[in-house]
């Protein structure tokens, strides 16, 4: 709060409401509110630079290059009808993604949340992606008996 004292009938400056003074005159208590504008975000654990910071920024973020890299590469085989190896190479971007998030101690850009929560995201999902390109169909390379016996019990009825 910033008051003029000078006069006993200025009115006190206000900077923003939860600064402004009560009636009489003297200033509010102290709330448990978040401010209105933050000056900074906290960055992940291992979230800083990957490498020095006298190197060009891509060569900074190399690990977030790499799993981007490969994702490109498997989109592209998608893309020429290749669709089994690419969607394979995108699901193991996403688990090198988690490799790279659990053993390094800085990976740029890579790291978007707690390292705990990255690493289950991207081990979940690149999981998930890898198991759908090995099961899908024609010719599947992995067959899990119970799910076939899931989708006829739940078509069949």
């Amino acid at each position: 709060m910033s008051a003029d004292h000078t006069h006993p009938d200025a009115e006190p400056t206000v900077r923003d409401a939860t600064s402004a003074p009560e009636p009489a005159g003297r200033p509010k208590r102290a709330t448990r509110r978040f401010p209105s504008f933050t000056r900074d975000t906290a960055r992940p654990e291992g979230g800083g630079r990957a490498t020095s910071g006298d190197l060009p920024a891509p060569a900074r973020q190399w690990p977030m290059l790499v799993v981007l890299s490969a994702v490109a590469l498997g989109l592209l085989l998608i893309a020429l009808d290749v669709v089994r190896y690419g969607t394979l190479l995108i699901g193991a971007a996403l688990l090198a993604g988690a490799v790279l998030r659990w053993f390094l101690p800085g990976v740029g850009m890579l790291a978007v949340r707690s390292r705990f929560t990255d690493i289950a995201t991207y081990g979940v999902l690149g999981l998930a992606i890898v198991l759908l390109a090995m099961m899908a169909q024609p010719r599947p390379w992995l067959e899990i008996p119970f799910l076939k016996d899931t989708l006829h019990f739940t078509l069949d009825q």
